[in-house]
């Protein structure tokens, strides 16, 4: 998985004031968890764009003042209910020897021969929940949609995995091709002249 770099600088004090003023100077405050104690730093608002406003996941190289480094994860974010501004994130901190479960993106790969007879395919999950170490972490995982056929669904047990595991149960849908109200328009008047049969000459 794709590495974001973050500087920061530590924070001595944690308290509202000093946390409204980091604010006020338009940094945010944050924390990483899962080493030995909680490390609280902030960061330059701007840094966190790459992480945040964007459909890709990643994770993140922490660096801090002194050469300290620290590979986490994002893992909460707190946003202003009216400007929207970042005002509080939590990371994670990742242990090459410790399985981590974040959720990864979906990407559709394939064509559908359901999709291209005029069915719509319905992305049902975008993004699926895995388990893994941060090495085996992917990028996203792929979606092959060349086997369904109109009114087919792709079931997770499907999606082959390497060195991760998905964390969903077996009847979860990932995506399917339903039929397009058009196409049933078709099969129905199909019917209705079959039914039918053929006319009958005077």
């Amino acid at each position: 998985m794709k590495s974001i770099t973050i500087k920061g600088s530590e924070r001595e004090s944690v308290g509202k004031v000093s946390t409204k003023a980091l604010r006020n100077a338009g940094m945010v405050p944050c924390v990483v968890y899962g080493g030995e104690q909680p490390v609280h730093f902030s960061a330059d608002e701007r840094a966190f764009k790459n992480l945040v406003y964007t459909p890709n996941v990643h994770t993140v190289v922490i660096e801090l003042e002194g050469g300290k480094k620290i590979n986490a994860i994002m893992q909460d974010i707190q946003f202003h209910p009216v400007s929207d501004k970042i005002l509080h994130m939590d990371f994670y901190q990742l242990h090459d020897d410790k399985e981590i479960t974040m959720e990864v993106p979906v990407k559709v790969v394939g064509k559908s021969p359901g999709v291209m007879g005029g069915g719509v395919l319905r992305l049902n999950q975008r993004k699926l929940k895995v388990k893994a170490l941060p090495a085996n972490l992917p990028d996203f995982i792929e979606a092959d949609i060349t086997p369904l056929q109109m009114g087919n669904k792709l079931y997770v047990t499907k999606i082959p995995t390497g060195d991760f595991k998905l964390l969903h149960p077996d009847n979860t849908v990932v995506c399917q091709v339903r039929i397009s109200r058009a196409a049933m328009k078709a099969a129905q008047e199909a019917a209705k002249a079959a039914k039918a049969g053929p006319a009958k000459k005077k």
